[in-house]
């Protein structure tokens, strides 16, 4: 008996199939017999593959689905690709996931990796096909890319091989990971990455090099992954759970973490699968534009990106295409014929839509409705004050009331208590807001062992940040004006010199309090630790850019968008960073772009991120009429009540929080021992361990003092116009159905739009 029916799937593309997939087919059983691919014999008897098992699955007919329009030598190319990573999976599986062989696995990916050398470099000789195959194939790709997409791709494979150490030990401990962790995880180890690379070779045309690390395309790369992982996870479920006993499975995920039945996580994984494929569209459609505008893209940079997302598109379809009709992964429980066929009849610009099912069309709908139905102001009343696991205790300068005393003053210089232009009932704060923030308590927290000009320095950068994201929706979300955000975001840049030199005068306290900062923290500074924490501010300011265009859209984020996004509109690595200023390098680079290190930041970074979303729902939805707050997020997307989503988010947080413990105690020792790190390293990760015990347990401290979030202040607010409550809506072009809304919801008794 199967554990689920197949949901409708979101299928905006129709697949296509290349011509040439009989050549590749030949191909490919060819160059896998002579790889060894069809001789390697399991540990426990028989063979990794034979033949037939390589004729069933059939991965010259993905790739004739996902890569459609390229040649027949390329499409040989691109599927001995995929017929390896595939063969590697398996033979990983059965060497080293059945015997839980971690210290072997290790081994063996090590070695591995020396098959993709740097022009000039000799690898050993083979001693496996797995081997056999990287070294054949990068002889026959790396010499026709540029130095650019070896690398991206070079980390890609690397991070799907050596990721897989991540699931074994999962396996080994039986540990099923958190949504997020997972999600994250997903991308390097389910390979994805790693074939919108080889679709840039496939299309002929790569990314231009200074698009590739922006975040529209970031974006474009991070939802196509995610929507290939999901979807590989929904029709692998029976294969991996049941009969390999996988817990690297989405379903599973949602099944566990939501305490909810399969049929059940079946259906949020496929909702999910159909967010990210509309936030592909939106970022395609909408923020590509955008990219192309701001930095004058050429004419061979726009024929790269725009081949990119068409080969990107042609993976989704085609993949969902193979996946319906391989015996890797079909479910006897679902047909084909409730599923759109490859393209036929009427072909040509334009009668693609015919090909599109109107399942697909009502499920784009019904999930877009959703995402833009939130009413403005909705009423939720007072939460109870959250559950949240915090394993450590704060400690608190004996500076604080020095910086106290100071902290006015600065703000006042800055301009931060004067009235502001676009803000009609005075400024943005008054000193009593300000004194009522208590900024210097939350730094004295976060850093703890701070002399007093250090502690001044934190604290002003608090108070510039928290000044910062309460000045944009006010002075530019209220009438809709990103233009001029965008202009304002774009000069901050000018107020953070890498020489630390001059900067333009400012006009804002904005830019007054950050030229101000740049001068004081940056000048001690090497010029690499000033690109790394200037290139954090900007993170930050350009969040707030995204927040005011999901504002002005009325648009509540993609839940896996928004998780990544609130770690910059929270200043995350820049709050982080403010305690580390004044320390050396003694830690490698490469330490910093593992995986233990990565996870144990964002882990830190979420639990800080959600504990806010608790304590500022009510200010954000019910007085400032907010889209970004992970409860609102949560109860949108897995259409919940109020409290139920307020639970999976303290859910949510703590099982961070667990991450962050389980990293420290049991994956740090290893990666000491791995690196081989002297004393002087460990101390310092030691203490890097430190800071963020520091900045979780300050934060949360914080938001337990500070009268920001209660309703007394709320009120006060909402009278002066500070905060935008019900006294006060919006007004202009596109307003007026928020009024309506509320009227029609008044009349009705109901706190929702059902009654409209």
């Amino acid at each position: 008996m199967v554990a689920f029916t197949y949901p409708d799937f979101y299928l905006p593309h129709p697949a296509r199939l290349n011509p040439h997939l009989e050549r590749s087919r030949e191909h490919s059983a060819a160059w896998a017999a002579e790889m060894g691919m069809l001789d390697t014999p399991k540990p426990g008897g028989g063979l990794v593959w034979d033949r037939s098992a390589l004729d069933e699955m059939d991965y010259a007919l993905m790739c004739a689905y996902t890569h459609p329009d390229c040649d027949g030598p390329m499409l040989d190319l691109i599927t001995d690709w995929y017929v390896w990573v595939f063969f590697f999976d398996d033979h990983f599986l059965e060497r080293f996931k059945y015997s839980r062989d971690p210290r072997g696995a290790q081994r063996y990916l090590d070695r591995l990796e020396l098959f993709m050398p740097e022009p000039g470099l000799q690898p050993p000789e083979p001693e496996n096909a797995a081997e056999a195959g990287l070294h054949d194939l990068w002889q026959r790709t790396a010499p026709t890319m540029s130095r650019n997409w070896r690398r991206r791709f070079t980390t890609s494979t690397h991070n799907l091989m050596v990721e897989s150490m991540w699931e074994l030990d999962n396996i080994e401990r039986g540990r099923i990971a958190n949504p997020i962790e997972y999600v994250q995880m997903r991308r390097r180890v389910g390979g994805a990455p790693w074939s919108a690379n080889l679709v840039e070779c496939a299309v002929a045309a790569e990314l231009p090099e200074r698009f590739a690390g922006t975040r529209p395309v970031q974006v474009l790369s991070d939802t196509f992954s995610d929507a290939v992982h999901l979807r590989n996870d929904l029709f692998s479920y029976e294969r991996e759970v049941t009969e390999e006993g996988e817990n690297s499975n989405a379903v599973l995920v949602f099944e566990r973490f939501l305490d909810c039945s399969t049929q059940r996580a079946v259906e949020l994984v496929n909702d999910l699968l159909t967010s990210r494929l509309q936030q592909f569209e939106k970022t395609a459609l909408h923020d590509v534009p955008g990219l192309f505008a701001d930095e004058g893209v050429l004419a061979d940079e726009h024929f790269g990106v725009t081949a990119y997302v068409k080969g990107l598109q042609d993976w989704q379809a085609g993949g969902h295409e193979w996946h319906a009709r391989s015996s890797r992964y079909t479910n006897e429980e679902f047909t084909t014929a409730r599923q759109p066929h490859v393209l036929a009849g009427p072909n040509g610009l334009g009668t693609s839509a015919a090909a599109v099912p109107t399942s697909t069309i009502a499920i784009g709908a019904r999930h877009r409705v959703r995402q833009h139905s939130q009413r403005p102001f909705e009423r939720v009343g007072p939460l109870p004050h959250p559950d949240l696991r915090m394993p450590f205790s704060f400690r608190t300068s004996p500076h604080i009331d020095a910086a106290r005393s100071q902290a006015v003053g600065w703000a006042r210089r800055m301009g931060m208590l004067d009235s502001v232009p676009g803000v009609e009932a005075g400024g943005v704060w008054d000193e009593q807001r300000f004194v009522n923030l208590d900024l210097p308590h939350c730094a004295s927290m976060i850093h703890p062992d701070a002399d007093l000009e250090q502690l001044r320095l934190s604290s002003d950068w608090l108070t510039w940040g928290t000044y910062g994201d309460d000045y944009y929706p006010l002075v530019f979300g209220t009438t809709r004006n990103l233009a001029a955000a965008k202009h304002l975001d774009d000069r901050l840049a000018a107020f953070m010199p890498l020489d630390a030199g001059g900067t333009p005068e400012p006009t804002n306290p904005v830019e007054r309090g950050l030229a101000d900062l740049w001068q004081r923290t940056a000048r001690p500074m090497t010029r690499q630790a000033r690109s790394r924490f200037r290139t954090a501010v900007r993170e930050m300011t350009s969040s707030w850019l995204w927040e005011l265009d999901n504002q002005a859209a009325n648009r509540i984020p993609d839940p896996v968008d928004y998780v990544e996004m609130r770690r910059r509109t929270f200043g995350s690595d820049m709050t982080m960073s403010l305690s580390r200023l004044s320390q050396g390098e003694a830690v490698p680079p490469e330490l910093h772009r593992t995986r233990t290190l990565r996870e144990l930041e964002t882990s830190a970074q979420d639990y800080a991120c959600f504990l806010n979303d608790l304590y500022s729902y009510r200010k954000e939805i019910e007085f400032e009429g907010e889209l970004h707050n992970m409860v609102l997020v949560v109860r949108n997307f897995l259409d919940l009540g109020q409290d139920r989503a307020l639970d999976v988010v303290v859910d949510l947080a703590n099982a961070r929080m667990r991450q962050f413990e389980h990293l420290v105690a049991n994956e740090m020792p290893e990666l000491y021992e791995r690196f081989e790190l002297d004393g002087a390293a460990r101390e310092q990760l030691d203490g890097h361990v430190l800071e963020l015990r520091n900045w979780m347990s300050g934060i949360l401290e914080w938001h337990r003092r500070c009268v920001r979030y209660e309703e007394a202040e709320l009120r006060r607010l909402s009278g002066t116009g500070a905060v935008r409550g019900f006294a006060e809506r919006p007004t202009g072009l596109g307003t007026s159905a928020a009024a309506i809304a509320e009227r029609l919801g008044e009349r009705s008794g109901r706190s929702d739009l059902s009654g409209v």
